[in-house]
């Protein structure tokens, strides 16, 4: 990643002092462990991230690239009357009835995922950038998002008072319904890993304003190397916000539909019975019945 990385492209702890900084202290523990792990299980595949699989499989072998996790799972449990949801808010499902009132792909979905907060300055120029694009928006504005302040629902009725019919704001959605309904066209999102594979799947080009940590270095993904996206991290300004909704939305969304439905189209493929994802899964659980019968026979007074 050499080449595609900028400086504004790296981890916050990463421009920091790592020898005080708790966060850059935390990872690179992480990484110091990775020698001494049975493997690691990724949450990707390997036509997504083949190149860096590789080389992360030069210092850990014992690599399982298994996702999209979601994905993997409905296909596995599509013959049973199962379901899972990974939702960690209370869902408010009127959103798919908004939804249900409007054209195809004619809506963007807005969500900054269930821990990044904003400004009450960011969420006015994202609202108005919104807002001046003509584009209809569905907004997920939890009660935590505002920083140092306490959220209001008079501001929320402030916000959406004379565009209603445009805009729906809730306080979570259920994230994989909303992206795989037919009027969303476009994500407008932090760049989060979950709600990025999630993207992915539903065939939805993205807007990214990373925030937090391995965010950054996604959002550069989406945009230069994937090409499913653009790349907006530390900007919000109204102007750019209205401009970038229109290049997703209008302008260059015939060119980015195409490559995440490529995309798409390969995560369902690694999944598949005899796919990468699924090939992987079934090595991950022999690998870990054939580590449990070692540690029963290395500890034969062992029950568990």
């Amino acid at each position: 990643m050499e080449d595609l990385l900028r400086r504004r492209d790296f981890p916050f702890y990463r421009l920091t002092n790592c020898a005080t900084d708790l966060y850059c202290q935390l990872a690179l523990k992480e990484i110091q462990s990775i020698p001494r792990s049975h493997g690691l299980i990724l949450n990707t595949f390997e036509d997504l991230d083949g190149p860096l699989l590789s080389l992360i499989r030069s210092h850990c072998p014992q690599t399982y690239a298994v996702g999209p996790l979601h994905l993997q799972l409905k296909t596995r449990l599509a013959d049973k009357t199962m379901s899972s949801s990974n939702s960690l808010w209370e869902e408010d499902h009127s959103s798919i009835q908004w939804l249900d009132a409007h054209p195809t792909e004619s809506v963007i979905y807005v969500s900054f995922g269930s821990l990044a907060t904003l400004t009450k300055k960011e969420i006015l120029e994202f609202w108005h950038g919104l807002v001046n694009s003509g584009i209809r928006f569905l907004w997920v504005m939890r009660s935590d998002l505002l920083r140092e302040e306490e959220f209001s629902h008079q501001f929320v009725k402030e916000l959406t008072d004379g565009c209603e019919e445009r805009a729906y704001i809730v306080s979570w959605a259920p994230q994989e319904k909303v992206l795989s309904h037919p009027a969303i066209g476009g994500f407008l999102t932090h760049s989060g890993w979950n709600s990025t594979m999630e993207s992915i799947v539903e065939r939805k080009p993205m807007i990214c304003w990373a925030v937090y940590v391995d965010q950054r270095v996604t959002s550069r993904f989406v945009g230069e190397v994937w090409k499913i996206g653009l790349d907006m991290k530390d900007i919000c300004d109204r102007y750019i916000i209205e401009k970038a909704v229109k290049e997703l939305m209008v302008t260059n969304k015939d060119k980015l539909k195409k490559s995440v439905d490529k995309l798409s189209m390969l995560a369902e493929i690694s999944v598949g019975e005899g796919g990468s994802s699924y090939n992987a899964f079934e090595y991950l659980v022999n690998d870990i019945k054939k580590l449990g019968r070692r540690n029963k026979d290395s500890n034969p007074n062992c029950m568990g």
